[in-house]
């Protein structure tokens, strides 16, 4: 059962891809995916690694209000006992280009797409900071509260 942000990360830890969705400029609704990296502590805040040419950083300069999901694999009893775990995090983007913060956040395995690590050109974060988080793990749903990401 979900009660906690730290059950939220926990549950996290077993997700490797999510879905970043933002709104584009004619409202329509774009979404790819992402590396959550399962190696992450969540506490409200993910990181992301893309390029400043994408579609979703140029969506995110026009509306920061974004939504992050996860769906953890159901395992062999999926079908017949839980489904895993939906989660769905609402959350506000911030753009960080800043390399200290970029070694904070590697991980070898991100040297798939960023040749040069954090000094491949055109290489940009997305901070989403959580607002509220939905759950739903096929018997309990629910949200979990962030203290002050609510205001």
């Amino acid at each position: 059962m979900i009660r906690s942000i730290q059950d939220i990360s926990e549950a996290m830890k077993d997700i490797d891809f999510c879905t970043l969705s933002t709104r584009t400029a004619d409202g329509s609704i774009g979404a790819r995916p992402m590396s959550n990296n399962r190696s992450v502590d969540y506490v409200g805040d993910s990181w992301f690694f893309t390029y400043e040419n994408r579609q979703m950083v140029r969506d995110i300069e026009q509306n920061a209000n974004i939504g992050v999901t996860y769906m953890s694999n159901p395992g062999m009893l999926g079908l017949l006992a839980k489904p895993g775990i939906f989660i769905h995090v609402e959350a506000r983007a911030t753009l960080v280009k800043d390399q200290r913060v970029f070694e904070a956040h590697w991980d070898r395995g991100l040297n798939r797409w960023f040749k040069q690590g954090i000094d491949t050109p055109g290489v940009v974060m997305i901070q989403a900071t959580a607002r509220r988080i939905h759950y739903w793990d096929g018997t309990d749903e629910g949200e979990v509260e962030l203290a002050g990401a609510f205001a």
